[in-house]
């Protein structure tokens, strides 16, 4: 009888990582069976998807408040299917806000839950982790200092390094990006990356586009990328240069290719998010900025336990590249830091090492860790069984 595995995975990172399990899961049980929510590269690994994750996509507190009831309804739909016919064992693949009480409720009827991607307890909102506890099997850390939080609280917990360390080589090949993007080899490249998400870029382009006005005043000839990720980031971007009368400044706009654009880079202006965390594995020197909602900002600095928001600084634990914030994040404040970065040879190459270290530590062939653990539980596989 073939294994029966449950999933819910949120969001395009979401729908990537659980892919990789998939397939990992799949070459050692080739007979498993994987259903629930997720996305199309889920689904070209085997995954029988009842509803998209991208159903799942909320942008903030004011949009997961006008769609409460949609997922409410669609978390309940998905609960009673599984608890007529229940699986050998539920993933969660990040989505903490709604897979948590999926969870909970599974593991309460018997069924193994497998949270993979543990939610930034150490970041802000660290007393969820009682939550957790009633909810989480086992916990699947990315991160090396996680597992011991969950470990303090009685709950079973795996680091199990970051999937993109092992993808990005440790070495990248900044040649082979400029040729891919067409950029001189000696061309001082910056690539400006405001956000995937709408509301990022609404916040952050105005200030990237005065940031690059000045660097092009300063550096004659800079070439400044700006990767974007959909064609609503795009329309938003390019509106925001005519309302700031810029059209005339040096900027290349692509769809995509933001990997590319950071490898060719000299240097990276980034929201904080994933694409710190890539810049990093490309050992690319970096200015983290954010800016979001005044109310929204307070919040979270009366919730945030950390003195850092980017996870390059999270990670090293110390403040290796600069982070400036909401007011602190003017056009001249960005220059001047991307300047320091281009004026110090020996601080760029101090970062390189740094970054490295990093990679090296992140890249833990996180797939095959994790299907390690899920295996852990599966009773036909060798595995405990128990909730």
């Amino acid at each position: 009888m073939s294994v029966r595995i449950a999933m819910v995975a949120g969001e395009t990172s979401g729908d990537l990582l659980a892919s990789h399990l998939i397939s990992a899961l799949s070459a050692r049980l080739p007979d498993t069976r994987f259903f629930g929510i997720g996305g199309p590269r889920m689904q070209s690994a085997g995954f029988d998807a009842w509803w998209p994750c991208e159903r799942l996509a909320v942008h903030g507190y004011v949009d997961a408040l006008k769609r409460y009831r949609e997922l409410s309804a669609m978390r309940k739909a998905l609960l009673a299917r599984l608890l007529k016919a229940p699986p050998d064992l539920f993933i969660a693949v990040d989505a903490p806000d709604f897979n948590l009480w999926l969870e909970r409720r599974l593991r309460d009827r018997g069924i193994p839950t497998v949270h993979f991607v543990s939610p930034s307890i150490w970041a802000w909102r660290g007393g969820r982790i009682k939550g957790i506890g009633r909810a989480v099997t086992h916990m699947l850390c990315l991160f090396p200092f996680e597992p011991a939080l969950y470990e303090n609280a009685g709950i079973p917990a795996s680091y199990v390094g970051h999937p993109l360390a092992d993808v990005f080589p440790l070495v990248p090949d900044r040649g082979a990006a400029r040729e891919r993007l067409h950029l001189h080899e000696n061309a001082l490249v910056v690539a400006l990356l405001p956000g995937s998400r709408e509301s990022e870029v609404r916040n952050l382009a105005a200030t990237y586009i005065a940031a690059a006005r000045l660097l092009t005043e300063r550096h004659p000839g800079v070439t400044l990328l700006v990767p974007l990720a959909t064609r609503e980031t795009r329309l938003l971007f390019e509106q925001a240069l005519y309302d700031a009368g810029a059209p005339d400044l040096p900027l290349r706009i692509l769809f995509g290719h933001a990997v590319d654009a950071m490898t060719a880079a000299d240097m990276v202006l980034v929201a904080s998010g994933t694409a710190s965390l890539e810049a990093a594995l490309l050992k690319r020197p970096m200015v983290i900025s954010y800016r979001m909602g005044k109310w929204q900002y307070r919040l979270m600095k009366r919730m945030a336990y950390l003195p850092w928001v980017g996870l390059p600084n999270i990670l090293c634990r110390d403040t290796v590249v600069p982070e400036l914030l909401q007011d602190d994040a003017t056009p001249e404040a960005l220059a001047n830091a991307l300047d320091r970065w281009l004026a110090d040879a020996d601080a760029r190459a101090a970062l390189v090492q740094r970054f490295t270290d990093l990679h090296l530590e992140l890249r833990q062939n996180t797939a095959q860790r994790a299907a390690d653990v899920v295996l852990s539980y599966l009773p036909g596989a060798g595995g405990r069984g128990a909730a």
